[in-house]
This record gives C-alpha cells, sequence and structure tokens, in this order.
C-alpha cells in the first residue's frame, strides 16, 4: 500500500490520474472545496448536478466525471458525504462509499489518486475515525499511489482557481462593482459582510437589483447576491474564495473601466446619484461593524413595528440575537440612526 499523507492545495495535483471531491445529493456546490471544484471544473459540476436531478447521486454510489485522456487528473471522482448539504455526514456514508470507490479505482485502471479528509470540515466527522477506514480500504490496492490530504486551512481565497464562463456585465452588476469601488479605502478589500450591505443600501436607495433581504447573523442578508457574487468572482471580482476563508473582495483587473463603459451605454441616469448618496451615508462606517450597525439599524426602522426612535431600535435590536444585544451599545446606535435621519434614509415616521 502506497499512502502519503500530505496538507497542501489539493486543486493543485496536476499529477495524478483520478481527484476525489467530496458532495451531497442535491446538486449543490455552494462553499468550502465542492465550490472551489465547481469554480475550476465547470464541466464536471454540470454533469454531477444533471445526475443528481435524475436520481442516480446516492451515498455509497461514485459519480465519476471523464475530463478525457490527455487531462491531468483524468477523472474527478465526486465522493457523496451527505443527503442535503445542510446535513451533516455519516460514518455509514464513508464506509460504503469507500467500497465504491475502490471499485471505480480498480475498474478504470486508476494508478494514482489524491484524496480529501471525507467528510470533515463541513461535515462534521472526525478525522480520527475517517482516516483508518481509508487506510483500510486502500490496503486492497498496493499499486495505487494514494496522495490523502489531512484537514487544514483552505489556500488563501485570491489562489483559488475560477474555470467558469465568463457572465455578461449587466446594470446590476456594474452597479455593485461601482458600490464597491466606492467604499474602498486605499485600495483594500472588502469583507461579504461590507458587500453584503452595501447591495442591500444599494437596492434601498432605488437600484433594481431584484435581491431579497432577510434578517441574519450579520444583518440583512440575501443569499440571492450570495449567489451573484461567486458568479461574478474571478471575472468581474476577486477575493470571494470557497465561504471558508476570510474574503478581501475587490474589484478584477479592468472590471471598473468594463463597468464604467455598459453604465455609459446602457445605465440608467439615476445611477450616479444612487451611489453618491451610498457614498455620504457610509462615510465614517467603513468597517464590517459600522456596516452591520447602519443596516441593522435601518432594517429595524423600517420593517419592525413600532421602532420610531433610536430607544426603540435599540430594543428591536436586543431582540435580534444575543451578540448584536451585547455589542450594539446605545451610543452606537444613536450615530447609526442620526446619520440615517440626517441622509433621508429613513421613512417620515422617525423622530
Amino acid at each position: 500500500m502506497s499512502i502519503h499523507l500530505t496538507h497542501g492545495d489539493l486543486l493543485k495535483q496536476d499529477d495524478v490520474d483520478a481527484i476525489v471531491n467530496t458532495v451531497n445529493c442535491v446538486g449543490v456546490m455552494g462553499k468550502g472545496i465542492a465550490l472551489q471544484f465547481k469554480n475550476k471544473w465547470p464541466d464536471n459540476f454540470a454533469q454531477y448536478q444533471a445526475a443528481c436531478k435524475a436520481g442516480k447521486v446516492r451515498p455509497g454510489t461514485m459519480n465519476v466525471f471523464d475530463a478525457g485522456a490527455y487531462a491531468q487528473p483524468h477523472f474527478i471522482i465526486n465522493f457523496p458525504t451527505k443527503d442535503h448539504w445542510r446535513g451533516n455526514s455519516k460514518l455509514s456514508f464513508i464506509q460504503d462509499g469507500l467500497k465504491d470507490l475502490v471499485a471505480q479505482v480498480r475498474a478504470l485502471d486508476i494508478r494514482s489518486i489524491a484524496i480529501p479528509p471525507l467528510g470533515c470540515g463541513n461535515g462534521g466527522l472526525d478525522w480520527a475515525d475517517v482516516k483508518p477506514m481509508i487506510e483500510v480500504a486502500f490496503s486492497a490496492l498496493p499499486g495505487v499511489d494514494v496522495r490523502l490530504f489531512e484537514p487544514g486551512d483552505a489556500p488563501s481565497a485570491k489562489s483559488m482557481e475560477v474555470r467558469t464562463s465568463r457572465p455578461k456585465m449587466t446594470i446590476g452588476r456594474a452597479a455593485i462593482l461601482k458600490s464597491i469601488d466606492t467604499y474602498r479605502d486605499l485600495n483594500y478589500g472588502l469583507t461579504k459582510i461590507e458587500v453584503q450591505k452595501l447591495g442591500y443600501f444599494l437596492q434601498a436607495a432605488g437600484q433594481d437589483l431584484g435581491l431579497q433581504f432577510e434578517k441574519h447573523s450579520y444583518g440583512p442578508y440575501s443569499e440571492q447576491l450570495r449567489h451573484a457574487l461567486n458568479r461574478m468572482e474571478g471575472h468581474f471580482i476577486v477575493g470571494m474564495g470557497d465561504g471558508s476563508v476570510d474574503s478581501e473582495i475587490e474589484p478584477a483587473p479592468d472590471a471598473l473601466r468594463e463597468a464604467d463603459e455598459f453604465l455609459a451605454a446602457n445605465g440608467d441616469a439615476e445611477i450616479d446619484v444612487r451611489l453618491a448618496r451610498l457614498q455620504t451615508l457610509i462615510d465614517g462606517f467603513q468597517s464590517p461593524y459600522g456596516m452591520e450597525l447602519l443596516a441593522t439599524v435601518h432594517w429595524v426602522a423600517e420593517h419592525e413595528a413600532g421602532v420610531s426612535s433610536p430607544e426603540a431600535a435599540l430594543r428591536a435590536i436586543g431582540e435580534w440575537n444575543p451578540r448584536k444585544k451585547r455589542i450594539m451599545q446605545a451610543a452606537h446606535v444613536q450615530a447609526a440612526w442620526d446619520r440615517l435621519k440626517d441622509a433621508a434614509w429613513m421613512s417620515t415616521t422617525a423622530q
């Protein structure tokens, strides 16, 4: 048996016959290593998603993608470690899956393979339980070179490869890019929290982004915006990553120029006015906490019944979640309330 324990970037293993990707059975590669696979091998994702819709992806059965005889790796092997992306992995899924993985390796005459820590990380399994299962399974294939990756930190967001097709520039994408540029200070990247709040306020200013926002841990949040940003990653923005590492989001090279040219030809006349309003609103609040504070105060004022004063806003925020109750002090809420009111972002009932 030839098993080599290693760390590093699983997706950089371009000298093996096969590489294993951990997946669910509902066709979603939304975060973590699965999202990295989706971005680097979009054709693999397309066939995997189609197989899920056909009910062919189940725990214990590998979904194999043939990337072509001259590709390295030749095969992407999608290994189901959980039923639904919201659930946890199960050791029984790993045990049953390893049996089929070994069978596929034998049938496809795979001589080298890279394997991640199956079901660990987002899956919730203990590496101390999973590692010996993999070692026992591959003891039946002593001639196969197994590169077994142990749990560790993900690569930096900006180093993750993206090979998805380039999306078209749209008014919405251009508006998001311009809002990011409006926010940036000294060319530093933004966190996902800050970009979410920019989208929230841009839409509140009247920009039709078609987004639905809801109460979330760090203030108003749109799952649609997260998907939109993932689609822009590597083409119009960089730094989103896979959701498992801290983000430093900034416009990709030439993206702002392309956005400006698109808006000059297709943009609505009010977009510059909305961006100017946004810039006035956020001045002095440019931090993850500052943007969360502004958006949270705005949300309770506009969406919670009876919130027409900073005191009422503070009470409503205290009921949002324990973290907000602990960190959002009365003076902070007052400052955010005053800024929102003075900049005409509050309804007429606000005091």
